[in-house]
């Protein structure tokens, strides 16, 4: 059985809650990603954010990424895969909550990221065409 652990990029960087949207933007530009989990001063997972977030929910809003907290765009509790769950599950979840990345925890630590193509290099095509369809949708 192929689990999340085995697919998922490990070592994922956040954003902390009380980092700027441009701190977070920064970040994503430095690391070559188009997304971040965003930690509290706990370190505990307290959601995601993506490029695409920045855009449409600060910008295109008129808000000032500067001045803006990336914690303010953590809306409820994060949508999260266990590290040794199935990859299948994986799928399941994303397809549910129509998301393309998923942070992995081991216990309450984030210990990675699967993204939706680490899903569909580890399965058969057809069990994630339909799935990468559902989660394409907006």
């Amino acid at each position: 059985m192929v689990v999340a652990r085995d697919i998922m990029t490990p070592g994922a960087e956040c954003a902390g809650v009380n980092d700027t949207l441009v701190d977070a933007a920064r970040k994503m530009r430095d690391l070559d990603v188009g997304a971040l989990p965003i930690c509290g001063e706990d370190n505990r997972l307290a959601g995601m954010v993506s490029d695409r977030d920045i855009v449409v929910k600060c910008i295109a809003e008129g808000g000032d990424p500067s001045q803006t907290l990336v914690g303010s765009l953590a809306e409820g509790k994060p949508v999260t895969i266990g590290a040794d769950d199935d990859v299948r599950e994986a799928l399941d979840v994303m397809e549910r909550h129509q998301v393309r990345r998923l942070p992995v925890i081991d216990g309450h630590d984030l210990v990675g990221i699967v993204s939706q193509a680490d899903v569909a290099r580890a399965l058969e095509p057809v069990e994630v065409g339909e799935t990468v369809a559902e989660i394409s949708e907006d």
